[in-house]
């Protein structure tokens, strides 16, 4: 590493790396380096001779990489050696066999069992002469000849292309490897005839036999393995690219036959401590699969007595063991997906509510409830989130599920949904879907399973709207009900409340009565600020714009409040719009008169400025509340 240089930190025994810039550099990728260092010393196991070709492999070489499903990549060592891809290429082959030719097609050439026998053992089923898995060499042969295409190039462009799109990168073969399998794979050879008696094969064995063992020279490094498993880690698509190798359906049948057989006579042995789904090459790779987190791909030529590298095997139990990686140890995340959660007494909507109304939110709040999500929803991710749903609905009004950090929502996800947003339906009950931008296919799913069920589904872009909805619909289901007023008189304004009639007069008198229609900008951002408005009939919104383009509301108010108070107070610029939601009437007071109270009705302007400060004060006891509940 010529840009970075080490320096040792005493405590914990840990040696950091830090770059120049004064950044140290990732623990994961010191891991890694570390892995290489420790593991170099085994030099157990001998490099493969049966093919002449990889005799020749320095034993020494030695790489590690691992990819995560967002296309990180931490590599070590000869990461960059390129190898042939032998045996790892069969799961990848079966996959594009199943999808090809469907499964049950696939299915009934080609079984699933493990046999406990190596790589090269002629396993066939009883009776029907199907191999018993696509994992040993008779079974690969056969999904081999499933591959589609109209001659032996096209089913071989085929297959390049696919293994490119795992790789994220155009593949080429190493066709001093391949001309070596050609001329020494006589066993293979038998494999395909004694296939090809059974009937597994229907037509002359040698070109499919020619596309296996081309297939088994395609050229990679750890690097492209990494990405491989992490594109199966991904649900089939390229965590880099974004390009999808196989259908995502798929991806379940590849990485059972992995788990179960990818790793021969020793898989059960593999399971049991290392626990990913997995795959071993003659040549030396490793590769090995954590659905829905991360890939792993190893390089190192001497092999074990199963054929699989040694210490490939070691590193990824000690990855395993490391980083809890076996498949049985389902992560923490599967278990919370609910980031955050409050009430409506506890955080309210943008709109200004009257002291009753807010009265009312405030006994009646708990009666609506919102849950943030967040990361994978999985079956088991969503399953503890509807129980609870389930217990509180009685006590509940709405609830409102919002899924502005949910990274993956899955079809097991999205059906418990559905089901218990149609349940609360049928008891008169409402769930609220928020923020489903990021996952278009899962709020079609809800709104048309909905739908046929004859219920509409509220689903809002943004919290805020959702939010003032809810409090709508308890305001309306209040007794007695209450709404908005359409106009108060200056008398009930909130600026003039404690004023004796002779002040109210005088007031009056200072004041520019102003009409709006709807959509009228009032206040504009950047403008001095000259007068404040009382509203008497209609409403307003203040908003201001985004750098992304878009508005945000800030607050929406209603007759008896007022706005630009700060003209008052600051005599700077205004610092957000004030635009009319429908026709709106008001009256302005300039600072210039407000000015000239204080001269000749001091106590007028003390009563003005003691309703605007309670109304802050209002205000910001809300807000700090809010920010207590989220941060709770």
């Amino acid at each position: 590493m010529s840009t970075a240089y080490k320096q040792k930190r005493e405590g914990r025994g840990i040696q950091v790396d830090q770059n120049r810039n004064g950044a140290i550099d990732s623990p994961i990728q010191a891991y890694l380096e570390e892995l290489c260092r420790r593991f170099a010393k085994n030099r157990d196991g001998d490099v493969a001779t049966y093919i002449p070709e990889l005799a020749k492999a320095d034993p020494e070489w030695f790489g590690i990489s691992i990819a995560t499903s967002d296309g990180q990549v931490y590599e070590a060592g000869d990461s960059r050696q390129t190898f042939t891809i032998q045996s790892i290429s069969k799961p990848f082959t079966y996959g594009l066999a199943l999808e090809d030719r469907g499964r049950d097609a696939v299915l009934a050439k080609i079984g699933v069992e493990p046999t406990g026998d190596a790589f090269n053992s002629i396993s066939l089923a009883p009776g029907t002469g199907c191999p018993l898995n696509p994992m040993i060499n008779a079974g690969a042969i056969a999904a081999a000849s499933l591959v589609a295409g109209r001659s032996p190039a096209d089913k071989l462009e085929r297959l390049m292309a696919v293994f490119s799109f795992y790789a994220g990168r155009h593949l080429d073969l190493d066709v001093a490897v391949y001309e070596s399998e050609s001329q020494t794979g006589h066993r293979n050879r038998a494999i395909g005839h004694m296939l090809r008696n059974f009937g597994i094969l229907t037509e002359d064995p040698e070109p499919v036999l020619d596309l296996y063992f081309r297939q088994c020279s395609i050229a990679v490094d750890c690097h492209d393995l990494a990405l491989m498993a992490a594109t199966l880690a991904n649900g089939g698509v390229n965590p880099r690219t974004g390009e999808r190798a196989v259908r995502a359906d798929l991806v379940p049948s590849i990485l059972s036959v992995m788990t179960t057989c990818g790793m021969y006579d020793s898989a059960g042995e593999w399971v049991y401590w290392v626990g990913m789904p997995a795959k071993s090459g003659v040549a030396g790779g490793v590769l090995a699969v954590l659905p829905g987190q991360l890939g792993i791909g190893i390089f190192s030529p001497r092999l074990d007595a199963h054929g699989n590298s040694v210490r490939g095997v070691a590193v990824c139990k000690e990855l395993s063991q490391t980083y809890n990686l076996h498949l049985t140890r389902a992560p923490r995340a599967l278990h919370a997906a609910v980031r955050s959660r409050y009430t409506l007494a506890s955080i309210s909507s943008r709109r200004m509510r009257h002291e009753a109304e807010r009265k009312l939110l405030d006994a009646d709040g708990h009666r609506a409830r919102v849950y943030d999500v967040h990361g994978d929803l999985t079956f088991s991710a969503v399953e503890p989130l509807v129980r609870q749903l389930v217990d509180i609905s009685a006590d509940v009004e709405v609830v409102v599920i919002g899924f502005r950090r949910a990274e993956h929502v899955d079809d097991a996800a999205s059906r418990l949904l559905l089901d218990l947003a149609l349940r609360f339906a049928a008891s008169g009950k409402h769930i609220v879907f928020v923020s489903l931008q990021r996952h278009p296919g899962v709020r079609r799913f809800l709104e048309e399973g909905a739908a046929a069920s004859g219920v509409r589904l509220p689903v809002f872009r943004d919290i805020d709207p959702a939010l003032e909805w809810c409090e709508n619909l308890l305001l309306r289901s209040s007794t007695p009900a209450l709404t908005d007023p359409g106009s108060v008189q200056l008398v009930d304004h909130n600026i003039c409340r404690g004023m004796a009639p002779q002040e109210l007069h005088v007031l009056e008198g200072l004041l520019e009565p102003r009409r709006f229609g709807a959509d009228d900008l009032i206040i504009r951002e950047g403008d001095a600020a000259q007068e404040i408005y009382l509203l008497m009939r209609g409403e307003v919104s203040v908003t201001v714009d985004l750098p992304n383009g878009q508005r945000e509301r800030f607050s929406t108010l209603a007759p008896g409040m007022a706005f630009g108070e700060l003209a008052v107070v600051n005599r700077g610029v205004r610092n957000a719009d004030v635009r009319a939601d429908t026709e709106v009437e008001c009256y302005a007071l300039s600072t210039a008169a407000f000015d000239r109270l204080g001269e000749t009705h001091p106590a007028i302007k003390i009563t003005v400025l003691e309703n605007l400060l309670r109304n802050v004060a209002r205000m910001l006891s809300r807000a700090n509340q809010e920010l207590a509940t989220l941060a709770s």
